[in-house]
This record gives C-alpha cells, structure tokens and sequence, in this order.
C-alpha cells in the first residue's frame, strides 16, 4: 500500500511546488480600458525592471523583465 502511495504524494508535491514557484501574471485588462502594469525586482517594490501598456485599441508594448512584484493601473478610455 504505502508503494502505491509514494509516487502519488511525490508526484502531487512536485506538481504544487511547480505552480507555485512561477511568477504571478499580471491582471487581464477590461474591453474599452487602458492598462499599465508595472514590475518590480522584489517585494520592497522600490527598483522598476518592467512595464507592460495596454492602450484603448488594445495595442500593447512591453519591456523589460516581467516579475510577481507589480502594481496594476486600469482607467476607462
């Protein structure tokens, strides 16, 4: 029985560590909405290391690295 059960456990531990160990994504922006989200190398989110502009004809441009450190923007056009 407990052969059965640790290739289970090992693989549900790894598949949580997994999800788990990536970046968050930044919020999705609304229909008729401009969005800037803006990345940050840490938590004390002082040094900026990206930005990510969503316009209102849903064009985007980007740059620099995306992060789980970020603050979301979001105003209506």
């Amino acid at each position: 029985m407990i052969r059965r059960l640790l290739p289970a456990t090992v693989l549900a531990v790894a598949a949580v560590t997994a999800v788990t160990a990536s970046p968050a994504e930044a919020r999705a922006c609304k229909i008729g909405h401009a969005c800037v989200t803006v990345f940050y190398s840490d938590s004390t989110k002082t040094t900026v290391v990206g930005e990510k502009y969503e316009d209102c004809d849903g064009r985007v441009d980007s740059w620099g690295v995306r992060t789980g450190y970020l603050d979301f923007y979001e105003s209506p056009c």
